[in-house]
């Protein structure tokens, strides 16, 4: 679409929000840069050639509806989302206008289904969460895998992160998840989410290439378990992490991404592998790139210019296996990542990372 749209970019300075700035302008949108810190906004503004700022924040309901007047939609890139979501969809309701973020953050998206679904839905307003790395692709993986299965027993979603340097924004919306959980851990299993203080284990898991057979960390949970659940009858859904890439988020002293490339991309490469079982039988996507943050621009950019094409499939608060064509958009990503549909097999031969 593009076509000089103006999308409201709440958080645009952050560093995944300058990466959705700079892929809108790609992609013909203009870009209005928005956020709390007025001298932040001034400063990313004189370098990007004047784009226009307005100076907003979620305590102040009239400054989010000023920052979205005019716009054709809002993207929201500023964590913890704990704080930020509700008081901007609420602003995109007001203003009648499509919402899309980022959110990593499991209780922040839990909490856009929980509070925003009904309404939503009435008015037949669009809200996408977790249109990102983390969720928002696992999603999109696990229902082009699902294909034409009606349900499924379990879903897997591996992560091999040849590292992980948080961004300062990581480091706080872990922190805010961390302090709402009381120190425990989550899964989605039976059917439910279910808090729990069980240890983390690692085990082995047979990454395809090019990054082979590694460690992971099982239960290293991610969005994935509210956005496959939200609209695909799996009763488990699992996720697992490469055991480098979780000790270097852990790690206080890890620092944040460094520019590797001319587009601003870290080296960091990612491998994303999705398996969903039913009966005796598996299903495989994977996805390959470069830069989860940056690969989050593109993915929440082409939603964005779904929505407002309307090419999508619901209202409401719908993720984003639910909201699109999952083979279409992944196969729409390929300038910046690529995936595949690996052959079946027997359920009972490839165990090695089932819990």
């Amino acid at each position: 679409m593009g076509t000089g749209s103006r999308v409201t970019v709440f958080g645009a300075y952050g560093h995944t929000g300058r990466f959705v700035v700079a892929h809108l302008r790609d992609r013909g949108f203009v870009p209005v840069l928005s956020g709390r810190d007025a001298g932040k906004l001034a400063t990313m503004a004189a370098s990007t050639d004047g784009l226009e700022a307005r100076r907003a924040s979620v305590d102040e309901a009239a400054s989010l509806d000023r920052a979205v007047a005019g716009a054709a939609a809002v993207v929201n890139c500023a964590g913890p989302f704990a704080t930020t979501a509700a008081p901007v969809m609420e602003a995109a309701l007001r203003a009648g206008i499509p919402y899309l973020d980022v959110a990593a953050e499991i209780e922040a998206n839990l909490d856009a289904f929980t509070h925003f679904a009904d309404r939503a839905r009435a008015a037949r307003a669009v809200i996408v969460p977790a249109m990102a790395f983390y969720g928002g692709l696992g999603d999109l993986l696990v229902t082009a895998a699902m294909g034409d299965w009606a349900r499924a027993d379990e879903a897997h979603v591996a992560y091999g992160l040849s590292s992980w340097h948080p961004t300062a924004g990581t480091r706080a919306a872990g922190a805010v998840s961390r302090q709402r959980r009381g120190g425990r851990g989550l899964r989605y299993t039976n059917g439910r989410l279910e808090y729990h203080h069980d240890e983390p284990r690692t085990l082995p898991w047979p990454f395809p290439d090019p990054m082979g057979p590694r460690t992971v960390v099982a239960g290293f949970t991610m969005a994935d378990v509210v956005t496959v659940p939200s609209h695909l009858p799996i009763p488990a859904v699992h996720t697992y992490m490469t055991a480098e890439a979780a000790r270097d988020v852990s790690a206080p002293d890890t620092p944040a991404p460094a520019a590797a490339d001319e587009g601003g991309r870290s080296a960091q490469t990612f491998l994303v592998d999705v398996v969903v079982r039913f009966g005796g039988v598996e299903r495989r996507a994977v996805a390959r790139g470069q830069d989860i943050y940056a690969v989050t621009a593109p993915l929440v950019v082409e939603a964005l210019d779904r929505v407002l094409t309307g090419r999508t499939t619901t209202a409401g608060v719908a993720c984003a296996g639910e909201i699109f064509d999952a083979p279409d958009f992944l196969r729409a990503l390929s300038p910046h990542l690529s995936w595949e549909m690996l052959p079946g097999r027997a359920a009972s031969a490839a165990r090695v990372g089932a819990p």
